[in-house]
């Protein structure tokens, strides 16, 4: 699949992966539309895809926010008619702590956005990307999902769980659509999350964002099976 005059929506594209995805898609032919929290991210970003000669749409808002979800899947529903590319990227880590001493509230938030949030994505965009001769939604996920890791239950749980909705989605899609479902774990990846999650590391012993941007890019342009799952 090419990406010319394709349509794209990449979610936490204000930094890391996110935001070289974002400019990969661009770089590809895609015009892109960013989400994120942090607009003077996006206007950022923005510039970098003009100034390479892409095409982008910021969208900053908090995804937790469902209604907002919705009006953005009824704004690009009424502009484009259709989505090609779905890139489930955004995500928080919560704090590494034993079960037992996960903090109520921040389950709750984290739940909000590493699960929630992508089912109402899901849910709003399903349609625009049935409109799609090619949809494709690519989740990012984690080896915790599937590996547990002491400490990182919060995150590891949203995790599985999406991969698991995800898929879910895509074995609902093969039959009666032309969209393609597929799960892709970045690994080591130079990332304000991975430095959080890891302080002290090198950061310069790690991929860089764009290999993973790259890789999405690749990725979705395959004639690949729904469900597949691949590592960087």
């Amino acid at each position: 699949m090419t990406l010319a005059n394709k349509l794209a929506l990449v979610t936490g594209a204000s930094r890391g992966i996110g935001a070289a995805t974002a400019e990969a898609l661009a770089a590809a032919g895609a015009h892109v539309i960013v989400t994120a929290r942090t607009e003077a991210g996006l206007i950022e970003l923005d510039d970098r895809i003009a100034a390479a000669g892409g095409s982008a749409t910021i969208a900053p808002f908090d995804l937790k926010d469902g209604d907002a979800v919705d009006r953005l899947a009824a704004a690009v529903a009424s502009r484009w008619g259709k989505l090609d590319v779905l890139v489930l990227n955004a995500a928080t880590l919560g704090t590494l702590t034993p079960v037992p001493h996960i903090d109520r509230k921040e389950f709750d938030t984290v739940v909000a956005l590493n699960l929630t949030a992508n089912w109402r994505l899901i849910r709003a965009f399903d349609p625009l990307l049935r409109a799609s001769d090619a949809g494709r939604l690519i989740t990012l996920t984690s080896s915790v999902a599937t590996t547990p890791r002491a400490y990182w239950g919060t995150y590891a749980a949203t995790k599985a769980a999406l991969d698991s909705l995800v898929l879910t989605y895509g074995e609902e899609m093969k039959n009666i659509s032309a969209v393609r479902v597929a799960v892709l774990d970045p690994g080591a990846t130079a990332t304000a999350m991975r430095a959080r999650a890891f302080p002290g590391e090198d950061a310069a012993t790690l991929k860089r964002p764009g290999i993973v941007a790259d890789a999405i890019v690749s990725l979705i342009c395959e004639d690949f099976a729904t469900g597949l799952r691949r590592r960087v």
